[in-house]
């Protein structure tokens, strides 16, 4: 992990000496189990866990579930697996927040008990217009309020004695504070939900600014590292540790979080996504999360190779989409094997060619490692190309198959183009050649130059295969800002389907985690929605590189 302002503080914290001095580094990764992780994840799951493992620290997973509104257990299995993806494990320091309700509330009482915190009687609207504005300072009514009466009523409180709303527990800090984050904040609310690891226990929920730095100091953490929008927060969060006992005292530090163009990584906004049936699931290929960019074809490298580049910033900014590519592009480049499919088929027939005659060519699985090995592949009278590779009239410059024109069939043989057949529509149904059987392997004896290579599959034993191609899900690069609906710049061409594609037959063994670069169409992988009888294999990011490096 590169170096960052994080360290730079960490190394300070560590030379001084103080309440880190003798401790390892210990931070922790807190995902909400209320959704799937997504790219946004990532980069915060690399900055924790990655920083643990520059200092030889320890990283802690925490399932943040103080809210029961959204949480499920589905969340929580793939966050796991998601995590563990990308490279990373916690050893036995897997955590919920929900282990640590009872202590909370003791640290609650404890702050009634100093005086510290008090039960309010004020709805939510009203504490809205109680909240007073830079010059007036906010107010309650009930700050004031005796310790053992506040401690009765929290107490009926957890007893739940009370509605939703009726009553919460609020600190008592600084009603004319410049930042409304200390203005009282609440700390404890009433929900009769139930939880989903505490069932109906509890009534009362912490609220997450309370509830964090508690999490925090009883599992041991030196530096809680959070994203920018914390940075206000900070004050409360350092105000909760220094008023209950606690022995550990946390760093809070706050990076900017990462945002990609025309995507949406709100947690609410995919959910919509996933339960309006705008996409498939959470793990479609064109959503943002970790599984979807897994099922895509993204790899652990890639992913880490990008949030290592983008750097770990104070400032806010925006990512193109076109970097993730650019790195996952990088990586493919170099460790995906080669093979050839055809997507929009036209047969071309070899006349010359023996019509019971069948070759096998061995062709490297990569050119740049001889270490991936060779793969067979057959030739005969017939094989699939392109129908772009053929044109009647060509256009200028036009390198490929035209009548009287020359190509190579790669790794096979020069050909000549003698003409078409077409339909009563006037499609070509049928290209007509030659072949040359003294450039076998696409060798020239004589030297003759021959411009245009294309790509081909064997009609006798190709495979037929559903290709999905996919592009940005958004129109507009910044599809959720200001008043815009979201939903109103999705991408009718995000997802293209084409059915009927050639495939070589050696992608009959593929397995769900290879990838390939299919000659000049891009990198792909197998679909999960594959069978034996129909394989469906993704177009993971296409050949061509349109990122501009600064």
């Amino acid at each position: 992990m590169s170096g960052n302002f994080i360290h730079t503080f960490i190394d300070e914290d560590i030379a001084e000496g103080g309440a880190y001095y003798g401790k390892k580094v210990h931070t922790r990764f807190p995902p909400e189990p209320n959704g799937y992780l997504h790219i946004g994840h990532a980069k915060a799951i690399f900055v924790d866990f990655g920083t643990a493992e520059k200092y030889g620290g320890l990283c802690n997973l925490r399932m943040d579930d103080t809210n029961p509104t959204k949480e499920d257990v589905e969340y929580v299995d793939a966050i796991k697996e998601d995590i563990r993806w990308l490279g990373f494990d916690w050893g036995d320091r897997f955590y919920y927040a929900s282990d640590y309700f009872e202590q909370m509330y003791d640290c609650a009482v404890e702050l009634i008990k100093k005086g510290l915190a008090y039960v309010c009687e004020l709805s939510g609207e009203q504490m809205r217009e109680y909240r007073g504005d830079i010059s007036t300072p906010a107010k309650s009514p009930y700050r004031d309020r005796p310790v053992e009466e506040s401690l009765d009523l929290f107490q009926r409180m957890r007893n739940g004695e009370f509605e939703d709303g009726k009553m919460t527990l609020r600190a008592k800090i600084d009603l004319a504070s410049g930042n409304f984050n200390m203005r009282d904040p609440v700390i404890y609310r009433i929900n009769h939900m139930a939880h989903h690891r505490t069932g109906t226990k509890w009534c009362i929920y912490p609220m997450y600014d309370f509830a964090h730095p508690i999490e925090d100091v009883i599992e041991g953490i030196t530096h809680s590292l959070c994203t920018l929008e914390f940075e206000a927060h900070r004050p409360l969060y350092d105000w909760v540790v220094e008023n209950i006992s606690a022995e550990c005292r946390p760093r809070q530090i706050e990076f900017a979080r990462l945002g990609i163009n025309n995507t949406v990584m709100s947690k609410r906004k995919l959910r919509a996504l996933v339960e309006e049936n705008y996409v498939s699931g959470w793990d479609d290929p064109r959503m943002p999360t970790i599984c979807g960019l897994r099922r895509r074809g993204y790899t652990p490298k890639a992913i880490r190779s990008f949030t290592d580049q983008i750097g770990v910033s104070k400032v806010n900014s925006t990512v193109e989409y076109g970097f993730l590519e650019h790195c996952l592009r990088d990586d493919l480049n170099e460790t995906a094997a080669r093979a050839m499919a055809v997507l929009d088929p036209v047969k071309l027939v070899i006349t010359n060619y023996p019509e019971d005659k069948t070759e096998v060519f061995e062709v490297e699985n990569h050119p740049n490692h001889p270490e991936m090995g060779v793969r067979e592949v057959t030739f005969s009278r017939e094989l699939y190309i392109e129908s772009t590779d053929f044109m009647e009239e060509p256009i200028k410059k036009y390198q490929r198959l035209y009548p009287g024109n020359e190509v190579r069939i790669k790794s096979a043989y020069i050909v000549k183009c003698t003409g078409c057949k077409k339909d009563e529509s006037g499609r070509v149904t049928e290209v007509y050649a030659e072949y040359d059987p003294a450039t076998r392997g696409g060798n020239t004896p004589d030297g003759r130059k021959v411009r245009g290579t294309i790509h081909w599959v064997n009609a006798a034993d190709c495979i037929d295969a559903e290709l999905r191609l996919y592009d940005n899900l958004f129109t507009d690069p910044e599809p959720d800002t200001g008043d815009k609906n979201f939903l109103d710049f999705l991408n009718p061409e995000s997802l293209v389907i084409k059915t009927g594609c050639k495939l070589e037959k050696s992608l009959l063994d593929a397995k769900p985690d290879d990838r390939f670069q299919f000659m000049r169409q891009g990198y792909f992988c197998l679909d999960k929605d594959s069978s034996q009888d129909k394989p469906v294999f993704n177009r993971s990011v296409s050949l061509k590189d349109s990122f501009k490096r600064s």
